[in-house]
């Protein structure tokens, strides 16, 4: 689950570390849980808490922070959280969840899907191949590209930074190319697709219309770490999409791409099926819990020495996932 997270009761005196697991928890009962438990420990100088941070909580993140990092005894440790930064570790952890995620996308798209996606040459005749159309070539669109591909469908596959066409094709698939000038192609240093601007969505918008009414099946990928997703897929394309068709909308956990996707449920519009669903790798659980685990494991690896724990904020990694310590908030630091 992206919102787990480990929970350090740290004694300095006997050097001695208790930790306890929270998973599933959202930021604020979970920041609720570490200032209980640091209260209520009396042979505990402070607690950290180590857990994924989710693409809605960013901009929240602050407020909840500012003030209330301290109890009636003692000031709280460390809170380190991670989502979208641009440090070794955040991308680590996010491109492992962000291939489970495109895996299991392009699997509900087929099942969801009243075709089959190869191209089949029977006895009754043949069946044409599904047409999938993935939107954000990043790692969770590359898996979808990569899935849908073995899987026998018809692929193309948008992004806006042209540098990702040869490792689209290179998987399958026929990118869809935007007019340089009318669509923006820059990365941000955490390797996100640059945010565009109003004129050039709506360049995109109009791109990808006609592509997006003769597909079968549409992943929308596009997220931006700490602004809510943008708008991509209108809600007169998908009255233009083909009855039977379906949208996946891994963006949902920030809004979604999709105007019309509803974040957690799936539901029928103009006869087009949009799943919104905002964790996709727990429906994963053994191999997305393996990469979560093993990531998680490296973390602990790198904070934890034989002298306990260190919290070096000159240290590249944890300098850039730290978000508060000993009282001091250094979000946005």
């Amino acid at each position: 689950d992206a919102d787990g997270g480990v929970l350090f009761l740290l004694n300095e005196e006997t050097g001695e570390t208790r930790a306890q697991t929270e998973i599933g928890e959202p930021l604020g009962p979970a920041l609720d849980m570490v200032r209980g438990l640091a209260a209520g420990a009396d042979s505990a100088e402070g607690a950290m808490l180590v857990r994924g941070l989710e693409q809605d909580e960013l901009s929240r993140v602050r407020s909840l922070l500012a003030a209330p990092m301290r109890t009636e005894e003692r000031t709280l440790g460390t809170l380190v959280l991670w989502a979208g930064r641009p440090d070794a570790f955040s991308r680590r952890w996010a491109r492992a969840m962000s291939t489970v995620a495109g895996y299991k996308a392009v699997i509900i798209g087929a099942d969801t899907l009243g075709k089959l996606f190869p191209l089949l040459i029977t006895a009754a005749g043949t069946l044409s191949p599904a047409h999938v159309l993935v939107i954000g070539a990043g790692v969770a669109g590359l898996q979808a590209i990569a899935t849908a591909h073995r899987l026998g469908a018809v692929v193309e596959a948008f992004d806006v930074r042209p540098a990702v066409k040869e490792q689209v094709e290179s998987l399958g698939a026929k990118f869809v190319e935007a007019e340089e000038h009318e669509v923006g192609g820059g990365e941000t240093e955490g390797g996100y697709a640059e945010e565009l601007s109003e004129d050039e969505q709506e360049a995109e918008r109009r791109l990808l219309a006609e592509h997006v009414a003769k597909s079968d099946v549409v992943i929308t990928t596009a997220l931006i770490p700490g602004k809510p997703a943008p708008l991509i897929i209108t809600a007169d394309m998908v009255r233009g999409m083909r009855h039977g068709s379906t949208i996946i909308d891994l963006a949902a956990v920030a809004g979604g791409n999709c105007e019309l996707t509803e974040p957690g449920e799936s539901v029928e519009r103009h006869g087009v099926m949009i799943h919104g669903a905002t964790n996709l790798p727990a429906q994963v659980p053994v191999h997305a819990s393996q990469m979560y685990s093993r990531n998680l494991q490296a973390l602990l690896n790198h904070l934890i020495s034989e002298e306990g724990v260190q919290i070096d904020l000159d240290d590249e990694i944890t300098g850039a996932i730290c978000v508060t310590h000993a009282g001091d908030v250094r979000y946005g630091a």
